[in-house]
């Protein structure tokens, strides 16, 4: 009797076990389609005929898918390839400039106590300014310097905009490492930014890469300060993007070829930081 009551037990902890499983399962499928969907959506926009964007039933898979939209996001208007090669010029140098200047400003907080307790945070709260607020001073102080509409003021703005949650993610990450290893390469003639170089910056290389694929990414897709500061020469992609929007009607193809095309830098450094940006976003998250 005994027997069969633990045979019956583990018979029902095992079918748990299996209906958890597919629960996961299908909860992970759903969440999957649920994000993956607007990504196919907007790449079948981009192949579609013009007279297939309101049909009801909607059309999934074009039967005969065109690339004349790809043609044309560069003859109209705003020059779509422009306006990437644009953002990949900005974002790049925006973020090389951000790290360089960030890893700096962090490595002297961690080490040196620089400006205290509260510099941390109240660097951290100027990324709690609304955009906005200083738009308009901005662009009089801009005007003034004559840099509307060049890449400078674009990169700077987006530079001055990362730099706080830079400088407060990366001191998180040179905390982490301990003062001893520091010590050790100035013993053997190594200087402070030599050890910032060569000791701490490749011990905390997740972390640093986690930072940089988010600055990158804001700069990539920020709108607010590249409609104000460009006009003709620096438009960026998101600016692109909406001017296939307007009075006399969309231009979903475009749309869709542009919104394709800027997901693939984004998704290609993703791909090749995967490993790197999941470890970064927890590192020091766990003490021993």
């Amino acid at each position: 009797m005994e027997v069969r009551i633990r045979q019956s037990k583990r018979r029902r902890i095992r079918w748990r076990s299996v209906l958890i499983k597919i629960e996961n399962n299908v909860t992970l499928i759903l969440a999957v389609l649920f994000f993956l969907f607007p990504i196919f959506w907007i790449t079948v926009t981009a192949i579609k005929q013009p007279g297939q964007y309101y049909n009801y039933p909607p059309i999934w898979f074009p039967k005969n898918p065109t690339l004349m939209h790809f043609k044309a996001v560069q003859t109209i208007g705003v020059k779509g390839y422009t306006a990437l090669k644009n953002s990949f010029i900005i974002a790049t140098s925006s973020t090389v400039s951000v790290m360089l200047l960030g890893s700096i400003a962090a490595y002297a907080m961690a080490r040196f106590k620089t400006g205290g307790k509260n510099l941390a945070f109240m660097i951290l709260s100027q990324r709690m300014l609304p955009p906005i607020a200083i738009v308009f001073p901005l662009f009089l102080m801009m005007r003034v310097v004559h840099f509307i509409d060049t890449f400078q003021v674009m990169i700077l703005i987006y530079t001055m905009f990362n730099l706080p949650f830079v400088i407060w993610m990366l001191r998180s990450y040179f905390m982490e490492i301990p003062v001893e290893v520091e010590e050790s390469a100035l013993v053997d003639g190594c200087s402070r930014i030599g050890a910032l170089f060569r000791i701490v910056l490749p011990m905390t290389l997740p972390g640093v890469i986690a930072t940089a694929v988010l600055a990158y990414i804001f700069s990539w897709t920020e709108f607010l300060f590249a409609v104000i500061f460009s006009r003709i020469k620096v438009f960026t992609v998101p600016v692109a993007v909406s001017t296939f929007f307007g009075n006399e009607g969309q231009l979903w193809g475009q749309a869709g070829v542009m919104a394709v095309l800027s997901m693939v830098p984004i998704f290609v450094i993703g791909l090749a930081v995967q490993k790197h940006f999941a470890r970064g976003l927890t590192f020091g998250s766990v003490r021993g």
